[in-house]
């Protein structure tokens, strides 16, 4: 039995305290802020009317996870499927009425929301019933909120007021509850609500008091939106006075098979041109005059009332009266079919790349070959033709007359890019020639002629040769030059010289002086093999076809071959090729394809660098540079060398190398770094700064010893440069042919097995 709380009846509770602390709400979990509200009264003591609750969540310590609910149940959701029964006052038809939703639960945070599933034409607001949020269980217990444990399947649910059966729950939930050991008894089905069947039974007696018929064509428009297709056609109307053939294009719109005519004018026809000639609409198949307004809807209607102020429709489903009228489809257009455009027969000739596709694929078409309609009264444009002034180039003369207010002449732009000079690169052709005539002092002069690529202009170079009696120097300023016997003043632009016309064994008349091209440097051979679809005589698959013709016809000239190879090497010198195709093929390939074949069928010498040229080489550049601060790459180097053994992986080095800007170009720095790998795949890179110190540890360029690595020394500059062109080809050309390999991709068969003994020499009696 209590005492009363009356004075001299109670006890002092502060007796024996010594924590008197403030309750607070947040505490750290896991090392997350989070709302506890766990803590009661003053000093951990509840107050009077405060709730014991336990210091666990509903998850036990050990069983759930570490994490906080809101990162380990993010995104999850459990998904039940419920009904709540809805009382219906006052309507005879229906007592109460069945309400099917979804209640969601979120683990995360144990909020709730109900989602009511959407009817037609129910009468009343459905979606969301009740937000996502905490709600508190009924009382007395209100202050707390629902868990978990308190949704499963069969389990009825009051959410304010409203109870709610749940019938069944998704995979994913079944799982989830099942894995905290909850068992999920199977699903069942909500019971039926009497009134939508009473409203089913009634739909489907009822029919609507205007029947209409439903064209669906949303389904045709969504799968050919944008989609037209194209055809040409022509109109033959000679037959009639002052008529023509006029031509058309026709576009069909799969979108709703409506069709389009545009007119084609040509200049100076004297017609006007319409925007179109006819507009956008079904084309009838049919035409018999136009019918009156209303005679041709889509839809019949019926006078059901005929009072003159009430009049009441219906639209007939029979169509009782209505007009039968076909109109054309994609089935009926095809090239060489004839269409009736309102009285006007219509031929069409061709159609688009994209029309050809279509009636492939859906109709299976093959044949589509275009017909040539041919007009008798083409207009042919006037053009008053003006010849040249004299002033400028003839292409701004000819503009002049194009316009009244002059444009400047628009130049080829991507060949001028694509073919300009870039930094070694010139993509200039050099030629050595000679002029023919009877005169023995100018058939002694040698000339350089040099074509430019970029803009097709042609330059002609004398180099000076002493005790001649003659200057050298520039002979040609840098121009385009005319081709021979064309007028001086043209009413056309003149033509000009080109890149195909100039090659080995040509002979071109520039101003009057007819030039022998007998030689190229090295630059001009390479460029145009590199480019040979521009250049035929440099392209060796034509000059194989051309070849191959000659010798399948003439099987003895096979033999040649083998002649002057007595001893069966399968290759011989250039000169004893040169002049062997000269005598057997003269008549079919120029000098520069017999060159061109001798350079693919050459034996490859390839010469590997040593490292004491490669050294020079990267020497040489750093001098040049003037380049000496190797204390940052060596301190870089060591920085990288963790286990100071001297070593580094071979991508360390030239890593290092680059991070301190050392002038090097890319494919030296990689042949000397390949170079000085060892077989474990690293490299000591005091070697490395010794090679680079070009100050204290010089090394001298290796000179050629022999006339061959002379050839390859030379080789080596600049391909611009003027004097490689002192020696012709037959001198600077000292390689071996194999002309076996040239006969087998000819596909024909040597007689003779081959050798490998002796070594190649020239052969005299071609050479005579």
């Amino acid at each position: 039995m209590a005492l009363p709380f009356l004075p001299g009846n109670t006890f002092e509770r502060k007796i024996g305290k010594d924590k008197f602390h403030l309750t607070h709400q947040f505490d750290k979990y896991n090392g997350v802020g989070m709302l506890t509200g766990n803590k009661l009264g003053v000093g951990g003591v509840p107050l009077a009317g405060e709730d014991l609750r336990p210091k666990n969540s509903v998850y036990p310590r050990g069983e759930g996870p570490d994490r906080p609910a809101w990162l380990a149940f993010d995104k999850q959701v459990l998904c039940f499927d419920a009904y709540f029964q809805e009382s219906i006052t006052e309507r005879p038809e229906e007592q109460y009425r069945i309400r099917k939703c979804r209640v969601y639960f979120y683990p995360e945070d144990d909020t709730v929301q109900v989602v009511e599933q959407r009817q037609n034409n129910v009468g009343f607001p459905q979606g969301t019933i009740l937000k996502r949020h905490r709600v508190p269980l009924p009382a007395p217990n209100d202050d707390r909120f629902y868990t978990y444990d308190q949704f499963n399947v069969g389990a009825e649910v009051s959410l304010y007021g409203r109870v709610y059966k749940l019938i069944d729950c998704d995979p994913f939930t079944r799982n989830f509850l099942t894995k905290l050991g909850v068992r999920v008894p199977p699903g069942f089905s909500a019971p039926e609500d009497p009134f939508l069947k009473h409203r089913q039974v009634a739909e489907g007696t009822q029919n609507p008091l205007r029947p209409y018929e439903r064209i669906d064509t949303l389904k045709q428009f969504i799968n050919h939106d944008t989609h037209v297709l194209r055809f040409w056609g022509v109109w033959d109307d000679t037959e009639s006075v002052y008529g023509d053939a006029r031509n058309f294009v026709i576009h069909y719109f799969l979108a709703d098979d409506t069709m389009e005519i545009r007119e084609v004018l040509p200049p100076n026809s004297g017609r006007d041109a319409p925007p179109t000639y006819l507009a956008r609409n079904k084309l009838p198949k049919d035409f018999n005059g136009l019918r009156l307004p209303g005679e041709n809807a889509q839809r019949t209607v019926l006078n059901v009332f005929g009072q003159l102020n009430k009049q009441r429709w219906i639209l007939d489903n029979l169509k009782t009266g209505a007009t039968d009228q076909k109109y054309y489809t994609d089935q009926d257009l095809a090239i060489g079919q004839l269409i009736n455009v309102y009285g006007r027969k219509v031929l069409l000739t061709d159609c688009d790349e994209f029309t050809k596709n279509y009636y492939r694929t859906k109709y299976g078409v093959q044949d589509f070959t275009p017909i040539n309609y041919k007009k008798d009264n083409d207009y042919n444009l006037l053009r008053q033709s003006y010849p040249y002034t004299g002033f400028g180039s003839e292409e701004d003369s000819l503009n002049s007359t194009k316009k009244l207010l002059p444009e400047p002449v628009k130049k080829d732009f991507n060949k001028f890019m694509g073919f300009d000079r870039q930094g070694l690169e010139s993509n200039v052709l050099r030629f050595m020639a000679k002029i023919i005539t009877k005169d023995p002092i100018q058939a002694e002069r040698h000339f350089i002629i040099s074509y430019f690529l970029a803009d097709d202009t042609i330059n002609i170079h004398e180099p000076p040769t002493r005790n001649s009696g003659i200057d050298g120097g520039k002979f040609l300023e840098r121009q385009k030059v005319k081709r021979p016997n064309q007028p001086r003043y043209p009413l056309e632009i003149s033509e000009y010289f080109n890149g195909t016309d100039f090659y080995v064994g040509a002979r071109v008349i520039i101003n009057g002086f007819d030039f022998y091209i007998y030689d190229a440097d090295e630059y001009a051979f390479k460029l145009m093999e590199k480019e040979s679809y521009l250049f035929p005589v440099s392209n060796q698959r034509l000059i194989l076809e051309k070849l191959r013709q000659f010798l399948t016809n003439n099987s003895d000239s096979v033999e040649q071959f083998e002649k002057h190879d007595p001893q069966h090497k399968g290759y011989f010198g250039y000169e004893t090729f040169y002049y062997l195709m000269k005598n057997l093929v003269g008549h079919i390939l120029v000098d520069h394809e017999i060159i061109t074949l001798a350079r693919y069928y050459a034996q490859k010498n390839f010469k590997e660098h040593d490292i004491y040229s490669v050294v020079a080489i990267a020497q040489e550049h750093l001098r040049k540079h003037n380049y000496e601060h190797l204390l940052p790459l060596k301190e870089n180097l060591i920085k990288r060398d963790r286990n100071r053994n001297g070593r580094l992986p071979a991508e360390e080095v030239r890593i290092a190398i680059r991070s301190v800007h050392v002038p090097l170009p890319d494919y030296l720095l990689n042949t000397l770094i390949n170079r000085m790998t060892q077989e474990d795949g690293c490299i000591e890179y005091n070697d490395v700064l010794s090679a680079l110190n070009w100050r204290e540890l010089p090394v001298s360029k290796p000179t050629p010893t022999s006339e061959h690595e002379q050839d390859d020394f030379t080789s080596t500059r600049h391909t611009d440069d003027p004097t490689m062109l002192d020696k012709t080809t037959h001198e600077r050309k000292k390689f071996n042919v194999e002309y076996t390999t040239m006969l087998q991709d000819l596909g024909l068969n040597m007689s003779h097995p081959l050798s490998t003994l002796g070594t190649s020499s020239n052969c005299d009696e071609c050479k005579k």
